[in-house]
C-alpha cells in the first residue's frame, strides 16, 4: 500500500538508484572539494541538512530524485550511509509502468549528455555510472555566480545546460575559465534565456 505521507529513513549511499543520466563532473569535483575542508560534526550536519528525496521501486528499491551530484561527490569520499525522505511508495507498480510513472511526476530526466533524450532503460543502476554532462557543470557555476537563481521547476539546471549547449560549442568550454565564464553570463542574462526558469535578466517591453 502507498504511503500517505513522506517518511524519513536512512539507506547505504551505494545501494540507491539514480533517475537520470548525467550530472556534471566539474561540479561534482566541487562537491567533494567542499566536503573535503569540513570538519566530523560539520559532516555530519551538512548530510542532515540534504535528504536525499526519493521514490520506492519495483523489488524494494530507493529511487534519489535529486541530490544526484551530491550522491556522487559522497560516494567518491567513501561515504557509507545517508538520510532518505521517501516521498512516495510505488513498490507495488508493475516494472514495465514504473518508469512511466516517474516520468509523468517529473522524477526522472532521461537526456544524456549530448541533450538528447533516450529510453528510461538508459538510466543506469548506479549513481557512479552517471555520464559526464560539461554544459551541466557549466550551469551550475553559472547559478552560483548569479546568472540566475535558484529554481524550484524539476532538472531547471537541465533546461539551462542544454540552453548554453545550442549557443557555446563543446570545444570553447575548456576547463570552464573565466572567458567561457563571461560569454555565458552575458547569454544568462539576454532575452533569448527570458524564458528559462530563475532568470534574472532585465525586462525589456
Amino acid at each position: 500500500m502507498a504511503r500517505a505521507h513522506p517518511q524519513l529513513i536512512r539507506a547505504r549511499l551505494d545501494s540507491l538508484h539514480p533517475t537520470q543520466l548525467t550530472v556534471g563532473l566539474a561540479e561534482v569535483q566541487a562537491k567533494r572539494e567542499q566536503w573535503q575542508q569540513l570538519k566530523r560534526k560539520a559532516r555530519a550536519a551538512a548530510l542532515d541538512d540534504h535528504w536525499f528525496p526519493c521514490v520506492l521501486g519495483p523489488r524494494q528499491r530507493y529511487y534519489i530524485v535529486d541530490h544526484h551530484h551530491f550522491g556522487l561527490a559522497l560516494l567518491q569520499e567513501e561515504v557509507k550511509e545517508v538520510p532518505l525522505l521517501v516521498l512516495k511508495d510505488l513498490s507495488f507498480v508493475e516494472p514495465g509502468s514504473f518508469w512511466e510513472v516517474m516520468g509523468f511526476n517529473q522524477w526522472a530526466h532521461p537526456y544524456d549528455a549530448q541533450g538528447v533524450r533516450r529510453s528510461f532503460e538508459r538510466i543506469p543502476g548506479r549513481i557512479l555510472d552517471l555520464q559526464d554532462d560539461p554544459y551541466r557543470s557549466l550551469a551550475g557555476l553559472l547559478r552560483r555566480a548569479g546568472g540566475f537563481a535558484k529554481d524550484a521547476t524539476p532538472f531547471s539546471e537541465f533546461l539551462w545546460a542544454d540552453f548554453f549547449r545550442r549557443r557555446i560549442a563543446i570545444e570553447a568550454l575548456g576547463k570552464l575559465g573565466a572567458k567561457v565564464q563571461a560569454r555565458a553570463m552575458k547569454l544568462a542574462r539576454s532575452q533569448d534565456a527570458r524564458y528559462l526558469p530563475g532568470w534574472v535578466g532585465q525586462i525589456v517591453d
